[in-house]
């Protein structure tokens, strides 16, 4: 009998606004190959990430299942902002091979963006036509939304005619 290739992945990302002065954020992934989470907590209004952990308990990458507490402690102190993927890419990249890590990381921190975002989502027209000229808009003006949600990915008629960065 002929072996069927089965993969199955689960990723999600969560933010909890802990007290008015703390956000955490949250990244988990469970595939056939790995089992991890990555969390951050953000000090309001600036959002600086004031800490960092998490853990990979199961991965077919060697480099992922070394702690990850070091490299991400590198984060504290960085602001989530313009440039945040690169730094994080840097930082990260700086100790520790692991690719998942700094994906799960840029998750965290566009969950966060994403948080500060359903207000305005809220504020789309009624009608049909004019919402989606809203949202693609808005994905417009902030292009970091785009491909961070289902309904901002490629493809999707709320993002049509707008570049891919």
């Amino acid at each position: 009998m002929a072996r069927i290739l089965c993969f199955s992945r689960n990723r999600s990302t969560s933010v909890e606004l802990v007290d008015e002065h703390t956000m955490r954020s949250c990244c988990r992934l469970q595939d056939t190959l790995t089992e991890a989470h990555v969390e951050i907590m953000v000090k309001l209004p600036d959002l600086e990430i004031f800490d960092a952990g998490g853990e990979f308990r199961r991965s077919s990458q060697k480099e992922c299942l070394k702690p990850p507490a070091e490299s991400l402690k590198k984060l504290v102190g960085v602001r989530i902002g313009p440039g945040l993927l690169k730094i994080v890419k840097g930082l990260i990249g700086e100790t520790s091979e692991c690719r998942q890590l700094a994906f799960m990381v840029e998750e965290c921190c566009h969950g966060v963006i994403l948080s500060f975002t359903k207000d305005e989502l809220l504020k789309a027209p009624g009608d049909k036509e004019r919402s989606k000229d809203y949202y693609a808009d808005m994905v417009r003006e902030n292009i970091r939304l785009y491909n961070r949600c289902a309904a901002f990915a490629p493809g999707s008629p709320l993002v049509e005619g707008v570049e891919a960065p």
